[in-house]
């Protein structure tokens, strides 16, 4: 526990006290450092991959993934492309935006994102992979380039397409088929990724993807009430499960009707516990740094719910005031530790620092 507070007194951007955390150039280009340098590492790599025979034992991850093969593992591959198209999109300006370009020409090419999108029919059993964590971010990556009115981002967004096709198919197939939701704190997360999906079906006018999604969310988490999140959070979760779910119904319902869910979701012993900072006794720990990811998911998570709610409501205020805390907490931790959180965590920083 000293080792823990310690290593806030130390960060060289200074403790950030009561200050609202904002995304400054100095903080966007610090941030970007981490996928400029993992997008292209190949090694270590966790690649989720199922073997069907000897011919594919010799593959490596560039192989493939020849857009995602870095950043150890496809999904965090995947949202630090997303990453840098933020930081691109909107801080054209910034030093490192030549390096940020450079990196999306080589990655986003029509061949390599053919190769992606082929990989899902080319090998046997790939209907599940990164199901559905993995299909959310690939969902927002290409939502960012489908928001954006730049030349380059109109190609790449036209080169992703198959990709984000196949995706879209194998979630439309799987989702009528989804009997109960993944109320976990990490990958598998139902709520987490149905957000994301709803965003995508709303930017891209896919009426009939929103209202399946839209259904399904209802049918999942209506119902639900006082909720166990004083039992939050496992000891590696880099999702606040309840939030997840606070954050997705916030989407889907009309602001009368989600504070009406919201007032009997929490009950009071939940909600104080929520936001408790997460103790992380061991950033070098792969799985033990996922609660730095902790602080920035429930910061959005509290950010995209106080949004929605009326101004006479007590936790829009709370909810603010908490995630601002949660950031202040988890921004210092990001540049501590080593591979297992520096291949990931930047970019779900640069999400709550937006959202």
């Amino acid at each position: 526990m000293r080792k823990y507070f310690l290593a806030i007194t130390i960060f060289p951007f200074g403790v950030f006290a009561q200050q609202v955390p904002k995304l400054s150039d100095e903080m966007a280009i610090k941030l970007s450092e981490k996928p400029l340098h993992c997008i292209t590492q190949e090694y270590p790599n966790k690649t989720a991959h199922i073997i069907n025979n000897s011919d594919e034992v010799a593959l490596s991850p560039k192989d493939l993934h020849p857009s995602f093969y870095g950043c150890f593992d496809w999904h965090s591959s995947v949202h630090g492309h997303w990453m840098l198209v933020k930081l691109l999109k909107s801080k054209p300006h910034l030093s490192v935006a030549k390096n940020i370009e450079s990196i999306l020409e080589n990655s986003l090419t029509k061949e390599n994102l053919q190769t992606e999108a082929d990989y899902f029919t080319k090998y046997q059993l790939t209907a599940t992979f990164e199901r559905t964590y993995g299909w959310a971010w690939l969902l927002k990556l290409d939502e960012e380039l489908t928001t954006w009115d730049n030349p380059k981002a109109k190609i790449w967004h036209q080169n992703l397409k198959p990709l984000t096709d196949k995706i879209l198919a194998s979630w439309k197939s799987f989702l009528p088929k989804q009997t109960y939701p993944n109320r976990t704190g990490v990958h598998p997360n139902t709520a987490f990724a149905m957000g994301f999906a709803i965003d995508w079906a709303r930017a891209n006018k896919d009426s009939e993807f929103e209202k399946q999604l839209t259904e399904k969310a209802k049918y999942f988490y209506l119902k639900d009430e006082k909720t166990p999140a004083y039992l939050e959070p496992d000891g590696s979760d880099f999702f606040s499960p309840s939030l997840e779910i606070a954050d997705l119904m916030r989407r889907v319902l009309p602001q009368k009707d989600f504070v009406q869910w919201l007032n009997t979701f929490y009950d009071q012993r939940s909600r104080k516990n929520i936001e408790k900072i997460p103790v992380v006794s061991d950033l070098s720990d792969f799985q033990t740094v996922h609660l730095v990811g902790l602080s920035f998911s429930k910061a959005w998570c509290m950010k995209g719910v106080a949004k929605s709610l009326p101004e006479s409501h007590p936790l829009k205020k709370d909810f603010l005031k908490t995630a601002n805390i949660f950031l202040n907490n988890g921004l210092p931790l990001l540049f501590q530790g080593n591979y297992g959180g520096d291949h990931w965590l930047a970019s779900f920083a640069v999400y709550a620092l937006e959202e």
